[in-house]
């Protein structure tokens, strides 16, 4: 006899899916959550005042674990998934883009990773990605990479995909995404976690991040450049204070303003 599944027993996971006119790939998204080994979840569904049919298609699906809410007004993306964490009542929380998928044992894995290290509060994965663009899929990362207090491996190479991550909702009762970005809040807000906090590494790839033609960073480099540039000048004296060095971070900078110009020179001729 097949054993029926308890929902008491395990922890609940709350799951962020911020879109604003998201619908091209939105079925698949959700459908990556719904169809999860783990089952104790809930899909906050942050509709970013939407034109499309993106509602019509989150609706189509009948299940009362997905909470569907409407914002008469856009915000930026990290606004919006600050008004959505407000929606949430799981013990730990995790985020998925309207175009990118989860793998079906990633919440499975991640809350069987807390539950044997209990030391991490924070964990993240490797992932899949889909470029559209080149028509190739590859790992994002083939060495393994560190656990632990890893600041400064951030800062050299920001490898935190935010469709991987799951975190104790905790961290959010203190601290908040900046509502100033639109592209780099994930980065400010795990880099700041990471000072004083244990972060754990699952290199198993558990989802899949999708590059295309619509990507929000790729359509506006230069508020990606801006973003940057202000985070940079804003934290600079105080993570160098602590002995972090910033000098990927000021490079990476350098690359996007450079693809900026070339972009902005292209399409003017």
């Amino acid at each position: 006899m097949k054993k029926k599944y308890k929902k008491n027993n395990y922890p609940s996971v709350s799951v962020i899916m911020n879109c604003h006119n998201g619908e091209k790939y939105l079925k698949e998204s959700v459908r990556s959550v719904i169809n999860q080994s783990y089952k104790n979840w809930e899909l906050i569904f942050w509709d970013n005042a939407s034109t499309d049919n993106s509602k019509e298609i989150v609706k189509s699906f009948i299940d009362k674990r997905i909470k569907y809410f409407y914002s008469k007004k856009i915000t930026n993306l990290y606004e919006a998934r600050n008004l959505a964490i407000k929606k949430t009542s799981g013990e730990f929380i995790s985020f998925l883009d309207t175009d990118d998928v989860w793998l079906k044992n990633k919440i499975n894995t991640q809350v069987n990773f807390f539950q044997k290290n209990k030391k991490f509060n924070i964990v993240y994965s490797n992932y899949y990605v889909l470029d559209q663009i080149k028509n190739k899929k590859y790992i994002r990362c083939k060495k393994n990479l560190n656990s632990g207090r890893i600041t400064q491996d951030l800062l050299n190479n920001y490898t935190i995909g935010i469709l991987t991550v799951c975190v104790k909702k905790i961290f959010f009762d203190k601290q908040k995404f900046n509502k100033k970005y639109n592209i780099i809040g994930d980065f400010d807000f795990f880099v700041k976690l990471s000072k004083k906090n244990e972060i754990g590494y699952i290199k198993k790839p558990l989802c899949i991040y999708r590059i295309h033609t619509l990507n929000y960073s790729i359509k506006n480099l230069n508020e990606y450049k801006l973003e940057l540039d202000n985070w940079i000048r804003i934290n600079k004296y105080k993570y160098e204070k602590l002995g972090f060095s910033l000098k990927n971070q000021k490079f990476f900078l350098m690359k996007i303003k450079i693809k900026n110009f070339l972009k902005l020179f292209f399409d003017f001729f």
